[in-house]
């Protein structure tokens, strides 16, 4: 399997750094772009260095490099994942304004068919963000917000972000075990 990821400037950039440290305990390949903005996130927000992030992907890329090989439908891909992804990479990817690496390797994704998950990262939203939404779903691709579950009974936040970011792998059908899962009501 070979994946895309991207971290944009969102808060929560803690959930693209925990999805690369699962895709890498699962050997899978990844190719990691991370916004200006992505990378302060990651300074600010957590404890990780840019550079151990990157060290975590297969391969990395300048989000100004849009003559990538992700750049390109010939590169094969099973997916996207934008995580966390700004409401601006969102509208970007919305109206095909591939101005970045980013934008361009998930207009491609769509293009070829292939899974664009997108973790947006903001709320309240508003109709402008609603519309962009529900064209981006009509277009193919999956808009999951980080929105947390307790049936599992977190007892820490690396509880939720695990059972979220185990819900991305399950959008890419990739087996794991990283978070449990809803066995139904008991008695």
């Amino acid at each position: 399997m070979r994946l895309i990821v991207a971290i944009t400037g969102a808060s929560g950039s803690i959930y693209g750094v925990r999805l690369l440290e699962m895709l890498s305990k699962l050997n899978i390949e990844t190719h990691l772009v991370i916004s200006e903005a992505g990378e302060k996130n990651i300074e600010y927000e957590t404890h990780w260095k840019v550079e151990d992030v990157k060290g975590l992907a297969s391969f990395n890329y300048d989000i100004k490099n849009i003559g990538a090989s992700i750049a390109s439908g010939s590169f094969k891909r099973d997916g996207m994942v934008a995580i966390p992804c700004s409401i601006k990479t969102m509208s970007g990817l919305c109206y095909s304004y591939a101005t970045n690496l980013i934008l361009r390797a998930g207009d491609v994704t769509l293009k070829e068919r292939k899974p664009l998950v997108l973790v947006v990262r903001e709320t309240p939203f508003h109709k402008g963000h609603l519309a962009a939404m529900l064209q981006l779903t009509e277009m193919g691709a999956i808009i999951m917000p980080p929105i947390p579950s307790f049936y599992h009974k977190p007892q820490t936040i690396d509880d939720i972000i695990d059972h979220t970011v185990s819900r991305v792998l399950d959008m890419f059908n990739v087996e794991h075990n990283f978070a449990p899962r809803w066995a139904g009501l008991q008695g």
